[in-house]
């Protein structure tokens, strides 16, 4: 491998250069670790012997994601792209899955495929190696590191103490920490003055809280006295002394943190454009009848759902093929209706408009719909009591707290449903939207008198027969895939699921908790929610529950 040569700017400052030797130093230190995984994997090494080399193979990773993930993206994904295809907003063709997470899922499969494991340390490890060569001719700046380490506290917040990465090591919590340690390396040459020292305070509180095993940590404490308080003394500090820099297309750096209502771009809009959308919203003039608006499947009262199983067509009878979901917080994400098939709320309300079994209008003025999106956009209320609550403003029960860190910890439910608006929308950027294949079958029957098949209700013990994004995107991987929902409000919006098929939360847990339809025996080949059993108990899911009450907004 050719020697390095880093190319800094042409007054470079230590922070700059701090980085970038952090970077070459524990790159090498990482390569070391997937050589001493490929040698395991090549080996008698147990299974137990083999997760204990991944998982530190990956704690080495999380000391350079920062840096790697921020200037060398592309070449980050061959570490820890995720084990089964996600059916993700713009992904048109298949991609192996490759890397630690496919590493984990092997290892943790009920019979160790030995070859397809060390195919993957080998790939890992000789991709490894010539890290330190990336540098070469790279040009950073201390605007950009810092935005790659506020970048770094947001997947630390939303994917790495959540699980997302490594579900079945559950190691999830020592990445943290080491992704924290290195970020704290890498802020330690910026850090000076008064509010050097509040963002030294709360580094040093997080990293004191980031201890201990996976499922009991205490994730709401943490975001509520250590992670959103950083994330603000390290927003200010950045601003305080113009180094700010956003590459994103969504975030706003100007917000105190990511629960605060104007922590996302997206939302923004015109104050007159939305008042007449507001107006048109409940117009029923618009409709080829007159006698239909975009409120008789979006009320207001019950979070913009209509409470009905599947919506009812223009003519008061016929129904439509799928659940009207949610409008609130619809402008955060980036395509529209269950399967996807727009990529704007522009292209969804015409759609609409013009379906003659939805609204049957006629000829709609373009300005109409601008200002139906722009009020659809401002339906972003973040005043929930859990937002009031990480705000100081009020304190939520003891179960709710546990439900918390349930759907935060071992109930996975943050992997898909990511933290702050629990939809789709994938940290740390947020400029991709997830689709998921769940297996979700025709009804919830079965769930209500038994909790697993055989209790009764048999007739919507089969899959859903809606193909989902397959329709207009029919690629094998995306049949039954259908976009993650948020889950914020959910309280007022049953029935679930595409098809309106579950009554209730209390059978939408239950489905989750047995694994999903193939985890109930059904064929889903390219089900992307784990077949496993979350193993929680009726006490647990109780409390899971509490939690989604309290993210019910105060409208």
């Amino acid at each position: 491998m050719a020697a390095s040569r880093w190319v800094g700017p042409a007054a470079s400052t230590p922070g700059v250069e701090g980085a970038v030797d952090y970077f070459r130093r524990e790159s090498v230190t990482f390569a070391g670790s997937c050589t001493e995984l490929r040698k395991a994997a090549e080996g008698p090494a147990t299974v137990e012997e083999l997760r204990q080399r991944l998982a530190e193979a990956r704690l080495r990773y999380k000391r350079i994601e920062s840096f790697l993930e921020y200037f060398f993206r592309s070449s980050a994904t061959i570490y820890n792209r995720p084990p089964k295809f996600e059916a993700e907003d713009g992904a048109m063709e298949y991609q192996e899955a490759v890397g630690m997470q496919l590493m984990e899922a092997l290892l943790y499969a009920r019979t160790l495929d030995r070859r397809a494991l060390l195919e993957q340390a080998k790939a890992v490890e000789s991709s490894a190696v010539d890290l330190p060569a990336l540098l070469y001719g790279l040009k950073a700046t201390d605007r950009q590191v810092l935005e790659s380490l506020r970048m770094e506290l947001i997947r630390v917040i939303a994917l790495d103490v959540t699980g997302y990465e490594a579900p079945l090591l559950k190691s999830g919590i020592t990445e943290s920490r080491a992704a924290m340690e290195a970020m704290e390396v890498q802020l330690r040459p910026y850090l000076e003055g008064t509010r050097g020292d509040s963002v030294g305070f709360f580094l040093r509180r997080t990293l004191g809280m980031l201890q201990g095993e996976f499922d009991p940590f205490d994730r709401v404490r943490f975001l509520r006295e250590a992670a959103l308080p950083l994330q603000r003394q390290l927003g200010l500090f950045i601003r305080e002394r113009g180094l700010e820099l956003n590459t994103t297309r969504l975030l706003n750096y100007s917000a105190e943190d990511i629960f605060s209502r104007d922590a996302f771009l997206a939302g923004r809009t015109d104050v007159e454009l939305v008042k007449r959308g507001r107006a048109l919203f409940f117009d029923s003039s618009l409709s080829g009848n007159g006698r239909k608006a975009c409120v008789s499947c979006h009320n207001p009262a019950k979070a913009f759902t209509d409470g009905l199983r599947v919506s009812v067509g223009l003519d008061g009878h016929q129904l439509l093929d799928r659940n009207a979901p949610t409008l609130l917080y619809a402008g955060f994400q980036f395509s529209q209706f269950w399967d996807g098939r727009v990529k704007s709320l522009e292209e969804q309300i015409r759609a609409v408009l013009h379906n003659p079994r939805e609204m049957g209008a006629g000829a709609v003025r373009e300005e109409d719909v601008k200002a139906i999106a722009a009020f659809v956009r401002s339906l972003r209320p973040m005043n929930s009591d859990f937002d009031l609550f990480l705000r100081g403003k009020t304190e939520l029960s003891a179960g709710a707290r546990r439900g918390a860190n349930l759907f935060m910890g071992k109930a996975q439910c943050a992997t898909c449903h990511f933290i702050p608006f629990f939809n789709g929308l994938i940290p740390p950027d947020y400029a991709v939207t997830e689709f998921e294949v769940l297996g979700t079958t025709a009804g919830d029957g079965y769930l209500r008198v038994g909790g697993a098949p055989g209790g009764g209700g048999l007739d919507e013990f089969r899959l859903s027969p809606d193909s989902g994004r397959y329709g207009p995107y029919p690629l094998p991987f995306f049949r039954g895939a259908f976009k993650t929902p948020t889950v914020r409000d959910a309280a007022l919006t049953a029935p679930y699921m595409h098809n309106g098929g579950f009554g209730s939360l209390e059978t939408v847990l239950q489905f989750y908790n047995n694994g999903g339809g193939a985890g109930m025996g059904l064929s889903v080949p390219d089900q992307t929610l784990s077949a496993d059993s979350l193993r929680l108990s009726t006490a647990e899911m109780n409390d899971i529950i509490l939690f989604i009450h309290t993210l019910t907004d105060h409208i």
